[in-house]
């Protein structure tokens, strides 16, 4: 189990391993927007992963094929659709406001 601390409110939730970043938020009832219901189609639920990359799956290809797509993409960039949790380390990430609804 890992500790998801969810920027900019600093609210911290658990999540199981093998639950997706989005999955996970939204259980925690936290708003984030996802129009394609995490099929990686449509990068709504862009994020950055700022603590605990390792404890998140690797970028996968159409994963990656999405975020080259997108405006603002940075080394942190996940899509919280896709990315799932390891279980092996706390995760802190950041909501972006086009996303979010901030």
């Amino acid at each position: 189990m890992s500790l998801i601390t969810i920027m900019p409110s600093g609210k911290t939730i658990e999540a199981v391993e093998g639950t997706t970043l989005l999955a996970a938020i939204l259980a925690g009832e936290v708003d984030l927007t996802h129009n394609c219901e995490g099929n990686a189609q449509c990068g709504t639920c862009h994020i950055f992963v700022h603590e605990g990359r390792k404890g998140v799956s690797k970028v996968a290809r159409e994963e990656n094929e999405k975020l080259d797509s997108i405006v603002g993409v940075g080394s942190k960039s996940r899509l919280a659709c896709q990315a799932k949790v390891l279980g092996t380390e706390n995760i802190k990430v950041e909501l972006l406001g086009f996303g979010s609804g901030l």
